[in-house]
């Protein structure tokens, strides 16, 4: 080859590597006329293709989505939270064991119920009347499950000899209610899960097979519902189960309805009364429509009521909340004059009242059943605050009921809660005190008593500032 060709070759060779660093492929990719079809369907004819085939979709599925919503090419318009529970099939935990000695053992297996939330034990032991209150106490402890095969009302026995073991653990010296009130938690949930290993089997429909084991289908039924399969609950949230039940039959007594209030399994039961007589006494400011935000047993709702409110609309989003409520006003003669409406917080509307009781404690709730005590972050109270402006008629109140045991107790300030009212655009009308009754503020043994000792709950009176 000459020197003239060779410089030729290097000519083309310089041309080619820039043709392919300019659209990013092998120049010799665009050697032929197919070869430059191929790129540009590649480029322009499958996307538009494929926008073709969405729309198709859609006009095709889109008027049977309603009825089966999987086949629905809406899909990225659902919340993330609504399409992980799509892409990720609900299962229901299930507890192990083995019964018998080897080589004859088998294995069972059965559904985990637990309202608390408490995952299943991973180790299962078989538990009967033999079993004693130190070896069942050791067990637990090391988180092993004991199944019960003997007579309930022993089991019951064991369950009190573990907890006396339980509580005579000693407790480290704190500095601050802070500390105490961490350690309180830390202990009482430690506790909870030692006392929740001892395990009663269930048939299908809650029936209890253990001798002189209480007929509780009826009280499980009103809880949890139908059971259609065996399964596996802990003891102590049987037992919680049952003392629910036999309250939601008894009721609680509220004297500013002259009546009881009807609580039921999971709604915070009306048992601290002191809130409800300062909605009671409170002067109402003038208007027909009043707000009860996070209405629960609907106790709050139906004072409204009695007291003159022409129309209340009582809020929640639990599902036992709303049914308790909606049967309490039934009972009371009320369910005309007081709508329950699952809300987040408030309903359209503007009116001149609302009323709100949020957990007191702005602390992460370690179970589902302490929603009612502990408010994390605070979050519905800034959310009762910071709406309250856009739902309050000119002349309008809020009715803020809380407690001040959280500053007591160091995990909020009252500064803090002043400046969340005056940040959501509000101001302190009044503020009207009283003073707890309940056992605990005067038990001093209670771990925290020198911060309930002190509490005050309070009704703060809100009006949009000027």
């Amino acid at each position: 080859m000459t020197d003239e060709e060779l410089a030729r070759e290097k000519a083309l060779a310089h041309e080619r590597a820039a043709a392919a660093e300019t659209h990013g492929v092998g120049a010799s990719t665009f050697r032929t006329p197919a070869a430059l079809v191929l790129f540009a369907w590649a480029c322009v004819g499958i996307p538009l293709a494929w926008g073709i085939w969405i729309t198709l979709q859609k006009a095709v599925t889109a008027p049977f989505s309603f009825v089966f919503p999987w086949i629905s090419p809406f899909h990225d318009r659902l919340a993330p939270e609504a399409r992980l529970a799509r892409s990720v099939p609900l299962t229901q935990p299930e507890l192990h064991w083995t019964e018998g000695e080897a080589p004859d053992q088998t294995h069972h297996t059965a559904r985990w119920r637990s309202e608390s939330g408490a995952t299943p034990p991973k180790r299962v032991v078989l538990a009967d009347d033999r079993t004693t209150a130190d070896m069942a106490y050791r067990l637990a402890c090391e988180g092993v499950g004991l199944l019960w095969r003997g007579d309930f009302q022993n089991a019951r026995q064991l369950l009190q000899a573990i907890t006396r073991r339980v509580d005579k653990r000693p407790r480290k010296p704190v500095e601050s209610m802070l500390e105490a009130f961490n350690q309180h938690r830390q202990i009482q949930s430690q506790r909870a899960r030692i006392l929740g290993m001892l395990l009663i089997p269930f048939d299908a429909g809650h029936g209890i097979s253990l001798r002189r084991a209480p007929d509780a289908r009826q009280a499980c039924e009103e809880a949890h519902g139908p059971a259609d399969e065996p399964y596996v609950a802990s003891l102590r949230e049987l037992l919680g189960l049952i003392g629910a039940f036999e309250w939601r039959k008894k009721g609680v007594e509220i004297p500013a309805l002259d009546n009881r209030i009807h609580p039921h399994y999971g709604v915070f039961s009306p048992l601290r009364g002191e809130y409800i007589d300062l909605v009671a006494r409170t002067p109402m400011p003038r208007g027909s429509v009043a707000f009860d935000i996070g209405t629960g047993t609907g106790v709050l709702a139906a004072v409204l009521a009695r007291r003159g409110g022409k129309r209340v609309i009582a809020t929640d989003m639990d599902p036992r909340a709303l049914a308790c409520a909606r049967e309490n006003l039934e009972r009371l003669g009320l369910s005309r004059q007081v709508e329950v409406v699952e809300a987040d917080l408030f309903p359209e509307g503007r009116v001149s009242l609302a009323v709100c009781n949020p957990p007191w404690l702005p602390a992460r709730p370690s179970s589902p059943v302490e929603h009612a005590v502990y408010d994390p972050d605070s979050r519905m109270l800034r959310g009762f605050l910071n709406g309250l402006p856009a739902h309050l008629t000119p002349n309008g109140e809020g009715w803020l009921i809380l407690s001040d045991l959280a500053e007591h107790l160091g995990l909020r300030t009252r500064e803090q809660l002043l400046e969340m009212i005056e940040q959501a655009g509000l101001r302190v009308v009044e503020r009207i005190d009283t003073r707890p009754t309940h056992g605990r503020a005067k038990d001093a043994d209670d771990p925290l008593y020198a911060a309930r000792s002190k509490e005050v709950t309070s009704l703060w009176r809100l009006a949009a500032a000027a």
